[in-house]
């Protein structure tokens, strides 16, 4: 019986290291990221949808080069998926926003007010979702279940 223990301890330390190993390769940062996340130049990225008078402003240096030269193409991902994992982000940013005390409230300033029953349209989703992976890679975060993945 002591042996059956060790065998499970064994391979469930084993899963466990394979999956370490895993995750931490998936976040890996090429060069040229890297120079994207170094920028100290403000960039001003205006996301607007003129149909539905809804507009973000996005002040981070580095995000509109990152956007530009490592982020997926528009149209790699669906409206719909962007906009699930959206949701998903803007309700874990919002939580960390209301509790400064356990997270940098340099990181996360002002609440984000992304209502899933509007459609914001192709371009503010897709500007959205990629600024919370620039965000996530750049600051070492997690806003949800997923891998920060490009």
């Amino acid at each position: 019986m002591k042996s059956f223990f060790k065998i499970v301890g064994l391979l469930v330390l084993t899963v466990l290291l394979a999956y370490c190993t895993t995750s931490k390769s998936a976040l890996s940062i090429s060069e040229e990221e890297a120079q994207a996340f170094e920028q100290v130049k403000g960039d001003t990225i205006a996301i607007a949808n003129e149909e539905t008078e809804y507009e973000i402003i996005i002040i981070e240096p580095g995000f509109n080069t990152w956007l530009n030269s490592i982020a997926r193409p528009e149209g790699y991902y669906s409206q719909s998926f962007m906009e699930n994992r959206n949701r998903l982000m803007v309700l874990e940013w919002n939580q960390r926003v209301i509790q400064p005390q356990r997270y940098d409230p340099s990181l996360y300033e002002q609440q984000i007010n992304y209502d899933p029953n509007i459609d914001y349209g192709y371009d503010v989703n897709y500007k959205l979702y990629n600024y919370f992976i620039y965000f996530q890679r750049k600051y070492n975060q997690r806003l949800g279940p997923f891998i920060p993945r490009i």
